[in-house]
C-alpha cells in the first residue's frame, strides 16, 4: 500500500507544527527574564512618579538646628515630688479597691487596700505616691494626711 496524498498532507501539517512550536520554544528562550541581573529587572520611580531605568540622585536634607526637640509627655520627666495629695473619691470595702483625686493633676488613680497605710474611706483625705500598674497609674504608699 502506498501513501495517499491525505496521509502526506497530515504528516506535512504535523512536521509544519512541530516546527512552529520549536521556533517558539526558542524565541522565548531568548526573551526571557531569567538570568537577568537584578538592575536590569528594577525600575525607579522620579520626583514626577516617572518610572526610569536610572537611580534617582541623593538629596541631603538640610538640618535644622534651631527647632527644639519635641517631648510627647513631658510631665513625666519633671523632677516632681514623689509624694502627691488627694481625696478619695470612690472606695468598696468589700472588694478593697478605689479611686483617689489628684489634688493637682486631678487625675483619678487607682488605689488598693493593699497599698495602704491607713483604713480607707470616701472623702479621706490622704498623700500617696504614683507607680505604672498594668492598666494604668496606681496609687502606692497612701498614708493620711
Amino acid at each position: 500500500m502506498g501513501e495517499t496524498w491525505n496521509k502526506r498532507e497530515r504528516e506535512l501539517k504535523k512536521r509544519n507544527a512541530k516546527k512552529k512550536k520549536e521556533e517558539r520554544k526558542q524565541e522565548r528562550r531568548e526573551n526571557t527574564d531569567k538570568g537577568k541581573s537584578l538592575n536590569d529587572m528594577l525600575a525607579y520611580v522620579d520626583e514626577y512618579g516617572n518610572l526610569s531605568a536610572t537611580p534617582p540622585e541623593k538629596k541631603s536634607k538640610p538640618l535644622n538646628n534651631d527647632i527644639p526637640p519635641v517631648v510627647a509627655n513631658s510631665r513625666d520627666l519633671r523632677n516632681e515630688d514623689p509624694a502627691r495629695t488627694g481625696i478619695i473619691t470612690f472606695f468598696d470595702s468589700n472588694k478593697g479597691y478605689g479611686f483617689i483625686k489628684d489634688a493637682v493633676t486631678k487625675e483619678s488613680i487607682f488605689v488598693h487596700v493593699n497599698a495602704a497605710l491607713v483604713e480607707l474611706k470616701e472623702n479621706l483625705k490622704v498623700t500617696f505616691e504614683v507607680q505604672k500598674g498594668p492598666k494604668g497609674w496606681v496609687a502606692v504608699n497612701v498614708k493620711g494626711a
